[in-house]
């Protein structure tokens, strides 16, 4: 089935990129509230250490099974529709975690957030498909950046909230906020007639023939995995490495480092113009190289708050460039099945998240900073054999250093 004809898609003015980008980020914040308040929800359940490295890893996990599960439906039902459906959803979840009596009961709770957390995994498909081809980089990119800066002040308001009223109120202010992101959805985005109607069976299996037919798909979802693993690595454990060090740093200070890594995320629409206009292999390259610099910094400098801010900028940088880089790739390949491709792209990149938080929570407990710093730093590292296959099949194929850009 053939894309969507540009003259009728509706106008995509920058007022809609940016509701876009908004809500994006809003939703997306959801997933990591939970990570500068880890001291405070273990305190409150009087949770283990082994414990309470399941509440950051939970979310991620049903973040990866709601995009397996439910982003598909986004080539076969009407977008708007179900993007407002979902963000009343995540409400009903919120309100589940704040009232949480138990830490089995938030966990629970934490999952199914996380599951109902996949509207921005339908907002960057459908603005990619209300984008024109030239440029689909940059409109992506500005969405993309609206997802980051929620993930990086989603730990700053959390943190702060968190320190001044309690962990439970952030909650409860989400749901109310998601409420308000479902009124504003359903009267601006526009409606959409779905690209590959299909009954939902055909459409799982459907997958697994694009992974199959489309390995530049297959090569950034693996670039993917390795990036996020890295990111998430930091992030899980940052508010537990605060509490250890002399000043006993609190959910306040985490937050904090969430404003500073904003310095990364608005660099994304200027990745995705480059990514536009040179192809996106260099960039996964400096991408990738970034994020291993940035462990290394953590590791040498991690003791220091300007060490950390300084990692977390080159962290932020990194993760975002190829991040960006591999999206612009996936949604130039097939136009009526950009849900799909998501799907299993997205799928790859938050199971390498959940490995991530899992395996840096391992690492602490085990080994401390330095051993977090090698799981982040391997993670990336491991993008590294990926582009260099690439590399060697564009040089063997005189086509495929035009595809593997």
């Amino acid at each position: 089935m053939s894309a969507t004809p540009s003259a009728s898609k509706p106008a995509l003015g920058r007022r809609l990129v940016w509701l876009m980008a908004f809500a994006a980020g809003a939703t997306v914040a959801n997933l990591y509230f939970n990570q500068p308040l880890l001291t405070e929800i273990g305190a409150s359940f009087g949770a283990s250490k082994q414990a309470l490295g399941l509440v950051p890893t939970l979310p991620q996990v049903g973040y990866a099974i709601g995009i397996l599960l439910l982003v598909p439906l986004g080539d076969s039902l009407e977008r708007r529709r179900m993007i407002v459906l979902l963000t009343v959803a995540i409400s009903l979840a919120l309100v589940a975690v704040a009232a949480s009596p138990s830490l089995p009961f938030l966990l629970a709770a934490s999952l199914v957030l996380g599951f109902t957390t996949v509207v921005p995994q339908l907002l960057i498909p459908f603005a990619a498909h209300l984008a024109p081809d030239e440029s689909r980089g940059r409109i992506v990119g500005t969405v993309m950046s609206g997802v980051l800066i929620g993930i990086l002040l989603s730990r700053t308001v959390a943190g702060f909230l968190g320190a001044w009223l309690g962990w439970r109120a952030v909650f409860w202010i989400a749901a109310g906020l998601m409420l308000l992101m479902a009124a504003a959805m359903r009267l601006m985005l526009p409606a959409q007639k779905p690209e590959s109607p299909m009954p939902y069976p055909a459409l799982l299996r459907s997958l697994g023939a694009l992974w199959r037919e489309e390995p530049i798909v297959r090569r950034h979802a693996l670039l993917g995995a390795a990036s996020f693993a890295s990111f998430a690595a930091f992030w899980a454990i940052l508010a537990l490495h605060l509490q250890a060090l002399p000043g006993a740093y609190g959910s306040d200070v985490a937050g904090i480092f969430g404003v500073v890594g904003v310095v990364g995320a608005l660099a994304a629409p200027l990745v995705g113009r480059y990514a536009d206009r040179h192809g996106g292999l260099r960039v996964n390259g400096i991408a990738i190289s970034l994020l291993v610099l940035a462990y290394v910094g953590l590791w040498a400098f991690g003791s220091s708050l300007v060490g950390i801010a300084a990692g977390v900028i080159l962290l932020d940088l990194g993760a975002q460039s190829n991040h960006i880089s591999n999206q612009t790739r996936v949604y130039s390949r097939r136009p009526e099945a950009r849900s799909r491709l998501n799907t299993l792209y997205m799928v790859s990149c938050f199971a390498g998240s959940s490995a991530g938080a899992w395996l840096a929570s391992v690492a602490w407990n085990g080994w401390g900073w330095a051993g977090v710093c090698a799981v982040g730093a391997g993670a990336a590292a491991l993008g590294w054999p990926v582009l260099a296959a690439a590399r060697r099949r564009a040089s063997a194929d005189p086509q495929g250093a035009r595809l593997a850009s």
